[in-house]
């Protein structure tokens, strides 16, 4: 999706799949799929979804959780990113990037405070493929990583980073911008579509998972291999990061001053972390229907995203990760 435009576009009347806005449940150094059981994890994560979340989380999540930042009031899944940071061109002081919910808004999703859009979509964002290829849900404990921090060449094909400009998000990177955006830093995280029917995980949270996607964007995608032969939702992740007020901060010229919360030498260590927690066949019920999108047409229920804010976990690091700091958290 080019624009904020043409993303109204595809809300037409034969869409598949679910879009929902998720607030953010907290900022903190904790990462139950890499690093379970460290208190801290090595750098500092946005986390939307369940309260269930903690440093270690195993068996069904969905039926330990009591509430959810996200719209979906039966969904107490876990998304997130690591958190983006502003680092000063001339002190190398740090400061942590606000995030805004992601433009344009659908029906009933005002209110999000921060936070992520969450996708699950069957096939592509125009219609569903389920008499060719039937979409099964995750299973109670599954969770899955995609992009690595230690990276240092190009992320896989749907990691992208777009400057939004007006109502322009302007070309898919796969790389920090190079200038300031007036609009702030869209991210996106495309996870693989096809799982290979036994494991709920892996040794490297990716290996049970494969991507045929090949285009960047909400396309479809090639067939499931033999290896991993079960088609699930694709799940997606969109993120804006407020970057606005620290544009007169950036020298005219210089190089990007934007890093993640592991820092790296670029972009290209963009990951994100899921761990499914949908309550029964909720899911399940959404997926199964023919042309849903983003209410999962009936079969879920929604609340009101001031409820959803009212969802919160305790800090369990105890650490500042906001205002001006001498160094990441972590680092």
């Amino acid at each position: 999706m080019k624009s904020f435009v043409a993303a109204l576009v595809l809300l037409g009347p034969a869409q598949a799949g679910l879009r929902f806005p998720c607030s953010t449940l907290t900022f903190q150094r904790l990462d139950p799929v890499v690093q379970p059981g460290s208190r801290p994890s090595t750098h500092v994560h946005h986390i939307v979804g369940g309260n269930a979340f903690n440093a270690t989380m195993t068996g069904d999540v969905g039926e330990r959780a009591t509430c959810t930042t996200c719209q979906m009031s039966e969904d107490f899944s876990n998304y997130w990113t690591a958190t983006l940071y502003f680092k000063h061109p001339t002190n190398g002081s740090y400061h942590r990037v606000p995030v805004l919910p992601v433009q344009p808004l659908l029906g009933g999703s005002n209110g999000a405070q921060g936070g992520i859009t969450v996708y699950y979509t069957q096939f592509d964002l125009s219609r569903d493929n389920l008499k060719q290829q039937p979409i099964k849900a995750f299973q109670p404990g599954f969770r899955m990583t995609v992009g690595n921090p230690a990276s240092t060449s190009r992320p896989p094909v749907g990691l992208t980073y777009q400057c939004l400009q007006g109502q322009s998000r302007g070309a898919e990177l796969s790389d920090f911008p190079t200038k300031p955006c007036s609009g702030g830093i869209f991210t996106t995280h495309h996870f693989p579509a096809c799982w290979d029917g036994k494991n709920l995980d892996s040794p490297d949270h990716q290996s049970h998972m494969y991507n045929t996607k090949r285009l960047n964007g909400f396309t479809n995608d090639p067939a499931c291999p033999a290896s991993h032969p079960v088609r699930v939702p694709q799940v997606t992740y969109e993120t804006t990061w407020d970057t606005s007020k620290f544009n007169s901060l950036w020298p005219s010229g210089t190089p990007n001053p934007f890093v993640w919360s592991f820092e790296g030498t670029s972009g290209y260590g963009t990951h994100a972390d899921y761990m499914f927690g949908w309550k029964g066949d909720s899911l399940q019920r959404a997926m199964d229907k023919s042309e849903c999108f983003y209410d999962g047409c009936g079969s879920i229920k929604k609340q009101a995203m001031a409820v959803a804010n009212q969802c919160t976990v305790k800090d369990m690091v105890g650490e500042e990760t906001d205002g001006w700091l001498t160094k990441l958290p972590g680092m």
